[in-house]
C-alpha cells in the first residue's frame, strides 16, 4: 500500500484513480513548477495538476458528469493538498 504521507502526490493521484475508475489509459503530470510563486503554491512543488484519464466508466457520462467521478475520488486531496486540477476524460472510442 502506498504510504500517503510520503508518496508523491501525482503517485497518490493515478493510485486514487486507478482503484475507483479502473481506466484503461491514465496520464497525471506535475504542473506544480509552472505555477511557482502564485496563489496555491505552498512550496512543496505538488499542488498544481493535469489529469488525461479514459474509462469505460465515463460511457454515456457528460463531461461535468466525467469531471465529478474524478473529483469524487480525489475529494480528500482536493480538499487539502491539490489547489488545482485540470481534467481531460473520455471514454474508449471518444475522439482524443
Amino acid at each position: 500500500m502506498t504510504d500517503t504521507t510520503t508518496a508523491p502526490l501525482a503517485d497518490l493521484i493515478a493510485a486514487r484513480l486507478t482503484a475507483a475508475l479502473d481506466p484503461s489509459h491514465l496520464t497525471v503530470t506535475n504542473d506544480s513548477h509552472q505555477h511557482a510563486g502564485h496563489m496555491g503554491d505552498d512550496g512543496t512543488g505538488e499542488t498544481h495538476f493535469s489529469v488525461t484519464i479514459e474509462s469505460p466508466r465515463f460511457a454515456g457520462q457528460s463531461r461535468v458528469a466525467r469531471q465529478r467521478l474524478v473529483n469524487h475520488a480525489l475529494a480528500d486531496l482536493l480538499a487539502t493538498r491539490i489547489h488545482a486540477l485540470a481534467i481531460r476524460a473520455r471514454a474508449p472510442g471518444d475522439a482524443a
